[in-house]
């Protein structure tokens, strides 16, 4: 629940990082696009994070499940789907 967590605050971070570039893009001022520019670095590694948060937590929900498979014996998605009701 933790890394559930986790994940959703650096979403909201990166929302609102995105949100404000778009709103500063007017702001001709050299430390105003020097700024924009490391904000800019640092949401494109938080992005590139993120996708990999996710891609390690899909991988792990798939290795539980095909686990829990292999435990149970089921063979089709109808014996797993009725596990789920019965557990």
């Amino acid at each position: 629940m933790t890394q559930q967590r986790l994940i959703g605050d650096l979403r909201l971070v990166i929302e609102n990082a995105e949100e404000l570039l778009k709103n500063t893009d007017h702001y001709t001022g050299v430390v105003y696009q020097n700024a924009r520019a490391k904000l800019a670095v640092a949401l494109t590694a938080a992005n590139e994070e993120l996708a990999r948060f996710e891609e390690e937590q899909l991988n792990r929900m798939m290795e539980a499940t095909h686990a829990a498979n292999e435990l149970h014996h089921d063979r089709t998605g109808e014996e797993r789907i009725l596990r789920a009701f019965y557990h």
